[in-house]
């Protein structure tokens, strides 16, 4: 029996891509030592000292974030740079780049799943936890910026004494219906994926607390016939139940601007446009924690140069959906004759000098970078890969920034313009609120399998799932 530690995590790197059958297994494995792997990750006896370092660098900013967040509640939003007319900038800004990024996970763990697609079997995991903290992260942003987040349930439509009820006719509240039902459906698709591993960590855990807790979560699996079949039959509806809301969700945000009559906002172009914008965002983060996971836990040989290659060419797939966008945009614009629209873009271009350096350092990243990827030997470079995901996240931040502040700072009426100035408090809060992300995700890989340890095993030569291609 092949040991998890004889296994050498280059195999894969080194493997042809002919050998198609292969290529997503992990190789010189067995049942065995796959589930040796990855539970010794949670059960094992000693954690790694970089995950200690990296917890630290998180915890730093999350307490960042919580001092930030105590601060403006003493004090207000008006700590925020926003101002008339730019009544939205950072929190909205960040609110719309954490939701894109919780996309990529439910189009892994749902749509590829229908599609029995195997080489999402390694990534699966981390992709669904990320959408996790990703939407949790973006859920805090609107509560802070309603000024009097105490308050919100004013949102929801509840029968009250005043007979009070929301605007349903604002896509604000129709965010509240599509992100509420979006992280909920995804947490009961992780918690469903998990459920197999959680009986494994049970019968393998040595702490008595630790079988309880696990035990507790297994919900009484006994690996029967039964329990697979209706696991099975659970965990398809979900995918299918979660696989509409990777369109609807960032559909309803672009709502929040494409129903309004803003120069630069009034388009019909924007749903499909965020969508493809937010799939592209999401993919560059599961690339960014893929990469440094792999060798900080000691998994090349379950995630492999394969798996990441498969990455790289959805994300130049989906920087090309994207800058379609950019550039439809800039047609509609041309062809449309409303001079408010022309006047909008031409400041993003090439107008005020603070607009336009974004609006190129914007298509730099997320339209010239991701063409390396056209060369295989990049899409296959670990450092070109971590490099470009982190300049495709900063770009669709400033792109998401763009689209707010430049619209909003030019209205209709000149008497009413106004330039955005951030704070250092707008600044704190958000890169406080990539602790709360980093901390939340190192905790989920110390205490909860990374690895879907059943869907690896189902890969290997011989078993049922390898045989029908899952």
């Amino acid at each position: 029996m092949a040991s998890a530690a004889s296994v050498n995590p280059t195999n894969l790197a080194g493997q042809s891509a002919a050998s198609d059958e292969l290529r997503y297994v992990p190789v010189g494995h067995t049942s065995a030592s796959v589930t040796e792997k990855i539970s010794e990750l949670v059960l094992g006896k000693g954690t790694r000292q970089s995950w200690y370092v990296m917890f630290a660098a998180g915890t730093f900013l999350f307490g960042i974030f919580s001092a930030v967040v105590v601060y403006l509640l003493m004090k207000g939003v008006g700590i925020w740079g926003i101002n008339v007319p730019v009544g939205w900038c950072f929190a909205i800004t960040s609110f719309v780049w954490w939701i894109g990024i919780g996309h990529a996970g439910t189009l892994i763990s749902a749509i590829l799943v229908l599609l029995h697609q195997k080489w999402r079997t390694s990534i699966n995991r981390i992709a669904e936890a990320m959408t996790i903290f990703a939407v949790m992260c973006a859920g805090t942003f609107p509560l802070l910026h309603l000024g009097r987040p105490w308050y919100f349930f004013w949102l929801l439509p509840y029968p009250n004494t005043m007979k009070l009820w929301p605007q349903f006719r604002s896509a604000l509240v129709w965010d509240v219906f599509a992100v509420s039902t979006y992280f909920t459906v995804s947490l009961m698709f992780w918690y469903m994926g998990m459920i197999p591993d959680f009986a494994t960590l049970r019968d393998r855990a040595v702490n008595r607390r630790w079988q309880i807790v696990y035990g507790m979560l297994a919900m009484g699996w006994r690996n029967s016939a039964r329990h697979w079949h209706r696991y099975q039959m659970a965990y398809l509806l979900l995918a299918g139940l979660a696989t509409p809301l990777v369109i609807s969700v960032h559909s309803v945000v672009s709502s929040d601007f494409a129903i309004s009559l803003e120069p630069g906002w009034h388009e019909t172009v924007f749903p499909p446009y965020f969508v493809a914008g937010a799939l592209l965002s999401g993919f560059a983060m599961v690339i960014a924690l893929s990469v440094p996971m792999r060798h900080y836990f000691g998994v090349q040989d379950f995630i492999s140069v394969s798996h990441l290659e498969v990455m790289a060419k959805i994300l130049l797939a989906t920087s090309f959906f994207t800058s379609y966008g950019y550039f439809s945009e800039q047609f509609i614009t041309w062809i449309s004759g409303e001079t408010y629209d022309k006047y909008v873009y031409l400041n993003i271009l090439i107008g005020f000098k603070q607009y336009a350096v974004i609006t190129w350092i914007t298509l730099f990243c997320v339209f010239i970078a991701p063409q390396l990827f056209w060369i295989p030997r990049f899409r296959r470079n670990e450092k070109v890969l971590f490099s470009v995901s982190i300049l495709v996240l900063a770009g669709m931040w400033m792109e998401r920034y763009l689209l707010i502040a430049t619209s909003l700072s030019r209205d209709f009426l000149p008497s009413s313009w106004g330039i955005f100035q951030p704070t250092i408090w707008d600044i704190l809060t958000y890169v406080g609120s990539i602790g709360l992300f980093v901390v939340t995700f190192l905790l989920f890989c110390r205490f909860l399998p990374m690895i879907s340890m059943c869907e690896m095993r189902g890969l290997l030569p011989g078993s049922r799932g390898h045989e029908e291609g899952r």
